[in-house]
C-alpha cells in the first residue's frame, strides 16, 4: 500500500501480531485479515504484506508447491509481499519468549540457514522494481556475548557476510535488491545506533569487506559498497525511543558511515515521569503491574536527574526500584498501540514517531514502513479491542500522520 506525496512510501503491518503455528495457520490469518484491510484502505490498489515466518514455517513454505500456491493467492487477492520479519525464529505467542527471542543467534548455523530461506522466499515474491527487506536480530542477546570476545565477533561478521554474498547473487540473477536489516533493541548485542555504527566501523566494513571481496573476487572498496547496499538497519521507533536517542542524531550518525535504513518499524513504548515525592510513585507501580506479563521481555530504561541511564532487564526487575530518588523518567519496552498518546497514568513515545515522520517528509531516507504492535493478546483488558478494528486504527493514525 503506497502512501505519501507521489506515493513516496510503502506501508504495511507485520503479521507477527497473529498467533500461528505452522504455515497453514499463517495463511489462515492472512486470508482472514488482509482482504478486509485491503478493502478498507486500498480497494482499487495492491495491498502490501509484512510477512513473518518462523524457522519451521519458512521450511514448510519452500516445500513442494506451497510457494507457487501462495504466490497465486497473493495475485488473486491483489496482495504483495515486500518485507519479511526474520528476527524471531521460534514461537512468538502464547508461551514464554523472553530472551529466547534471540535464539538461534548469529553464532549459529541455523540463523544463517533460516535467513537464506527467507531470502529465497522474498526473491520469489518481491514485485519487480521494488526492493525488499528482511529484518533480523541484533546479532545476539547481550548477556550471551562479551564485548571483548573478538573471535565471536569475527565469526558473526563472517556469518552476516555469507548472507550478504547470497543477496548480491540474488540481485545479479533476478534484478531484485534485497537487504538484511539489523534491528537494534534493548539488551540486544547491538542495542542502539552507536553500537550498530561500531559494528560497521570495527567489523562489518573493514573485516567483512575483506571477506566479501575474497568471496566475490572484487576489490575491498566494491565489497564495502555491496555491504552497505545489502546490510542495512531496521529502525524500530519504539527501540530508538527507549534508548532516549534523537531521531535526527541517529540519522546523522548513520549517514556519516553510509549506513542505509532498510525498514522503519512503527511502534510505541510506555513512558512515565516519576514524581519527586517518592510516596506519589506507589500508584504508578500498581498501575504497571498488569504490564509485567510473562511472555515477552519488557526492559525498563530509566533516565536519572543527571541524564544518565539505568537499565533493567525486565519490568518485574525494575518495579522494586521505582522509588529510586535519582529517577525522573521510565520508558518500558512494551509495544502499546501507536494511536494511544496517553493511557491512564502513563504516556507513550508516540511523539518520537511523529518526529521521525517529520524527518521522513523532509528527507525520505527510507520508503518502507511496517506497523509492529505485536502485544494485542497481552495488553491489559481495557486496551484490548477487536483486532481488525485495532489494526485499522493503527493504519488510520499513520495515514493521518502523512496527510
Amino acid at each position: 500500500m503506497y502512501i505519501g506525496a507521489n506515493d513516496s512510501f510503502q506501508l504495511t503491518y507485520c503479521t507477527n501480531i497473529h498467533p500461528a503455528n505452522g504455515w497453514r495457520a499463517v495463511l489462515a490469518n492472512l486470508e482472514h485479515y488482509a482482504p478486509a484491510l485491503k478493502a478498507r484502505f486500498a480497494a482499487d490498489r495492491s495491498f502490501g504484506i509484512g510477512l513473518r515466518l518462523s524457522g519451521q514455517e519458512s521450511e514448510e513454505l519452500l516445500r513442494g508447491e506451497q510457494l507457487d500456491e501462495f504466490q497465486a493467492f497473493l495475485e488473486q487477492r491483489g496482495l504483495y509481499v515486500f518485507t519479511l520479519n526474520g528476527f524471531p525464529h521460534g514461537p512468538f505467542h502464547r508461551q514464554a519468549v523472553k530472551g529466547a527471542v534471540h535464539a538461534p543467534d548469529w553464532r549459529e548455523e541455523e540463523r544463517v540457514q533460516y535467513t537464506l530461506r527467507l531470502v529465497a522466499v522474498l526473491a520469489r515474491l518481491l514485485p519487480e522494481h521494488t526492493d525488499g527487506g528482511i529484518s533480523t536480530s541484533p546479532l545476539s542477546y547481550k548477556p550471551w556475548v562479551g564485548t571483548g570476545d573478538a573471535a565471536t565477533w569475527r565469526h558473526m561478521t563472517c556469518q552476516v557476510v555469507r548472507v550478504a554474498a547470497a543477496l548480491v547473487q540474488a540481485h545479479l540473477e533476478s534484478g531484485r535488491l534485497i537487504h538484511l536489516d539489523i534491528e537494534p533493541e534493548p539488551d540486544g548485542l547491538l542495542e542502539n545506533s552507536a553500537e550498530l555504527a561500531r559494528f560497521y566501523t570495527d567489523w562489518l566494513l573493514p573485516k567483512g569487506g575483506r571477506m566479501l571481496a575474497e568471496e566475490l573476487k572484487i576489490s575491498v572498496e566494491q565489497a564495502q559498497e555491496r555491504l552497505l547496499d545489502h546490510i542495512r538497519v531496521c529502525w524500530d521507533t519504539c527501540h530508538v525511543a527507549l534508548a532516549y536517542e534523537d531521531p535526527a542524531e541517529v540519522l546523522r550518525r548513520y549517514a556519516e558511515i553510509g549506513i542505509k535504513v532498510g525498514k522503519i518499524q512503527v511502534s510505541s513504548a510506555l513512558k512515565l515521569f516519576l514524581p519527586g515525592d517518592i510516596a506519589e510513585r506507589a500508584p504508578l507501580a500498581s498501575a504497571l503491574q498488569p504490564f509485567a506479563e510473562s511472555t515477552y521481555l519488557h526492559q525498563v530504561i530509566q533516565q536519572n536527574s543527571d541524564r544518565t541511564l539505568r537499565q533493567y532487564p525486565d519490568l518485574p526487575d525494575a518495579l522494586p526500584s521505582i522509588d529510586d530518588p535519582r529517577a525522573e523518567q521510565w520508558r518500558v519496552h512494551f509495544h502499546v498501540p501507536i494511536f494511544v498518546e496517553r493511557y491512564g497514568l502513563f504516556g507513550s513515545t508516540q511523539d518520537d514517531i511523529q518526529r521521525l515522520f517529520a524527518l521522513l517528509r523532509a528527507q525520505p531516507f527510507c520508503r518502507q514502513l511496517e506497523i509492529e504492535t505485536y502485544t494485542w493478546e497481552v495488553l491489559p483488558p481495557d486496551l484490548k479491542q477487536d483486532l481488525l478494528e485495532s489494526i485499522a486504527r493503527e493504519y488510520e493514525w499513520v495515514l493521518h500522520g502523512f496527510a
